[in-house]
């Protein structure tokens, strides 16, 4: 891992931290929505409902990639709900690994990253 340094750079403006906030909810909204659609359709299938073989093996691998789909949303659910009250703390746009400032770029697209692209490139290939 590379060792913590800290390197300064701009910090987010009140806009951008609205802008991040906006985005957050926005993204928490959907994904309540995304889960209770996802929770519908990852329901155990009845042995006793005769579709078919194929049929069901075709629904059980849809209902798979549905619940790894389902497991993934409340991940990043609770991730963003973690997010959201330290948004105007100064070390929400920090990299966990280098301390350098994530840009706010990078915070609109992943709002709930924690590392800098170099840093999550190094972590990722590790």
């Amino acid at each position: 891992m590379a060792v913590k340094q800290y390197i300064p750079s701009s910090v987010l403006t009140s806009e951008q931290i609205s802008q991040l906030k906006t985005r957050i909810e926005a993204d928490i909204i959907q994904l309540h929505e995304d889960i209770v659609g996802l929770e519908e359709v990852t329901q155990p299938i009845s042995p006793d409902n005769a579709i078919g073989r194929l049929s069901r093996m075709d629904a059980i691998n849809t209902r798979s990639a549905n619940q790894t789909a389902l497991n993934a949303a409340k991940i990043r659910l609770s991730k963003l709900k973690a997010v959201l009250p330290r948004l105007d703390s100064d070390d929400y746009d920090e990299c966990d690994e280098c301390l350098a400032k994530i840009p706010f770029a990078r915070l609109m697209l992943v709002p709930e990253c924690e590392y800098c692209v170099a840093c999550a490139e190094q972590i990722q290939r590790a």
